[in-house]
């Protein structure tokens, strides 16, 4: 197991348990523009890499894609990432961003570079979603596919400013801050029965994943856990351009998403649906379908990577 350094900040009233690696394999610890990030790795030396980019809301850790990292490290080398202010990477008191993100995630793509020079598929569930697809745009050599779980950005108020920016709200920030309240706000937030609450809204059902539910009230019990999470709730990590960053990419991108919970608003897929690189399915699940329907879900993947092997045959490999 591996402990998170103690905030001095947070110690005098907090117990922190230990909280252990989301997911089996090895872990690097990355010093990165966006601070210390952890990577975790696991699967053969030879393939074509597979990076995995959990979603962001209160709770995230890559546990999210722990099925998956698990999956496909019997067949190929896989990656998955803890973003800034979560899991087992750098949790400061800081101002988060999309830049940062959206950077760690080139950290990542960087170090795997070091081990499997070329392009990696990179799949990341709901808001990372937006990230990877900047990510993407930015450096497009890096990445040979994109997946997109769960994707934000296409629901009801199209986000398609051309000046880009965020939907950052000074306001809220400086509200959840108090110093007063701040960390009680959070304990309301992060509470057992908060933290089923919501996934149950996002799996759309009364039935979730107990270890997600465990891993996610841990992680969220750690030191500087909330620091992140309010500039997600704050809205400085939603991209005003989200839609046009989509819109752009020319690489053959897989969309997945479900028809249960919170989030099920996909009203402007029709901007990329006529796009030939795009492929989009649509599960009878909740947002996390490769939890609920993983066979299925990686049946799907796996057909849409053999779609876009190269001209070498360098398609990933499935798993039997």
């Amino acid at each position: 197991m591996n402990d998170i350094a103690l905030d001095r900040s947070d110690a005098p009233t907090h117990p922190y348990p230990t909280l252990s690696d989301p997911v089996p394999g090895k872990r690097a610890d990355i010093a990165s523009p966006s601070g210390r990030i952890a990577l975790y790795s696991a699967g053969p030396a030879t393939g074509v890499p597979l990076l995995l980019i959990h979603s962001i809301n209160a709770t995230p850790s890559a546990y999210e894609v722990k099925p998956l990292f698990e999956h496909y490290a019997g067949a190929r080398p896989v990656y998955a990432l803890d973003l800034p202010g979560f899991g087992q990477s750098d949790r400061s008191d800081r101002a988060y961003s999309v830049k940062i993100m959206v950077d760690a995630i080139h950290a990542a793509v960087a170090e795997i570079a070091r081990a499997h020079p070329g392009a990696v598929d990179a799949l990341a569930l709901s808001l990372s979603c937006e990230f990877l697809a900047r990510a993407a745009l930015e450096r497009p050599d890096a990445f040979r596919t994109l997946a997109f779980v769960s994707p934000t950005g296409f629901e009801k108020v199209a986000r398609d400013d051309p000046q880009g920016g965020n939907r950052g709200m000074p306001w809220l920030r400086a509200a959840l801050n108090v110093p007063l309240w701040s960390r009680g706000v959070f304990n309301l937030l992060t509470s057992r029965s908060s933290i089923r609450y919501f996934l149950e809204k996002t799996f759309g059902s009364k039935t979730i994943d107990q270890g997600l539910w465990d891993y996610a009230y841990l992680t969220t019990h750690q030191p500087g856990a909330r620091h992140a999470p309010y500039y997600f709730v704050s809205g400085y990590l939603f991209s005003k351009d989200a839609l046009l960053l989509y819109h752009r990419l020319s690489h053959p991108v897989w969309m997945i998403h479900g028809v249960r919970g919170d989030f099920v608003d996909y009203r402007h897929k029709s901007l990329v649906e006529r796009h030939a690189n795009w492929s989009i399915d649509v599960f009878q699940s909740g947002a996390f379908p490769h939890f609920e329907m993983p066979d299925a879900f990686t049946r799907a993947y796996d057909g849409f990577l053999a779609r876009h092997a190269d001209p070498a045959g360098a398609a990933a490999p499935t798993v039997e």
